[in-house]
């Protein structure tokens, strides 16, 4: 995957911005990344897009900054020429599509129909925009597209928010979503920058959707795992399932063999580990790559984090 391209996935949401005033940016940006949204894609609707851009690559660099709204080739090589590390259009338009692609960088036109799909694959493109998502039928549109366009992966924009994202994001051919729920002019115009971080925050914890889903305890043995598992299913009557390294109590896991942590270890289940590897990093948590299991897809299945928690070892399970 492009590593453009394999950022925007690991970010999974990316903040669509119009902004009147250049001074803005920076503010912006920095409010966003520290929410835990370090991309942007800011439109060409306004005067100051081309400035805001220029300024948010210069003064935050590790934001991801792209060029929204572009609909000309003019507008195409200032984005370029100001940081923009991609492009993105609203609707498909062959020349300006081809135009950017012969420049190196990342384009993603804006689609709605098969027929504009089909145009840009026969460009070389497998990463599409869906715009507007809402009404152009949504998540149900596309998964009925996924069908007989099997390469084919869309970033959808238009009508989506915290409500309707994982509609959206639960589906394994969504690369991200893009959205101004978190950037609304009147956030910016007032300058409320703390409100935009934590809009920001809600939302990437909504896409992770982090929570418990089982404990495990070292046994020993088989037959140790299978007597505790069935004695926990007894008293609670959870269900029990039998496994090759462990036996299943409901949510607790009977380790047959040795796992990492010293008194057993804790899952987290987890929407995207692979997108949550990436917002933890940001906080600068660490993991243990040898533990890393990969499905057919090459998507993270599990992993575990490095490190000791009171004797217990953190891994990431994929609900």
């Amino acid at each position: 995957m492009d590593e453009i391209l394999q950022r925007i996935y690991e970010i999974g949401i990316i903040p669509v911005i119009a902004i009147d005033d250049a001074e803005q940016a920076v503010p912006l940006a920095r409010a966003l990344v520290a929410g835990g949204l370090p991309a942007a894609e800011v439109t060409f609707r306004t005067a100051a897009g081309e400035e805001a851009i220029r300024r948010i690559s210069a003064e935050v660099p590790e934001m991801l900054v792209g060029a929204g709204t572009v609909l000309t080739k003019d507008q195409a090589d200032r984005a370029i020429a100001a940081g923009s590390k991609f492009i993105v259009s609203p609707g498909f338009n062959p020349e300006i599509t081809r135009y950017v692609i012969d420049k190196g960088v990342l384009m993603m036109p804006g689609t709605a129909t098969p027929g504009e799909m089909e145009q840009a694959m026969s460009m070389g493109l497998n990463v599409l925009k869906f715009f507007p998502a809402e009404q152009n039928g949504g998540v149900a549109k596309l998964k009925a597209l996924a069908g007989p366009y099997t390469n084919l992966r869309w970033m959808p924009t238009g009508g989506v928010n915290t409500k309707n994202m994982m509609d959206y994001l639960n589906f394994d051919r969504i690369v991200a979503c893009g959205g101004t729920w978190m950037v609304k002019k009147d956030l910016i115009d007032g300058q409320k920058w703390d409100e935009i971080t934590a809009i920001c925050k809600e939302a990437v914890q909504t896409m992770l959707g982090f929570s418990l889903h089982h404990v495990g305890i070292p046994c020993g043995d088989a037959d140790k795992a299978a007597s505790t598992a069935k004695t926990i299913c007894a008293l609670f009557g959870f269900p029990y399932k039998a496994g090759n390294s462990y036996d299943f109590a409901g949510p607790v896991e009977c380790c047959k063999v040795e796992f990492p942590g010293e008194r057993g270890h804790i899952a987290i289940g987890v929407n995207n580990i692979d997108r949550a590897i990436f917002h933890l990093g940001l906080q600068g948590v660490t993991f243990d790559e040898s533990t890393r299991k990969i499905d057919e897809k090459g998507k993270t299945k599990a992993i575990y984090v490095q490190g000791d928690f009171g004797g217990f070892a953190i891994h990431l399970v994929r609900k």
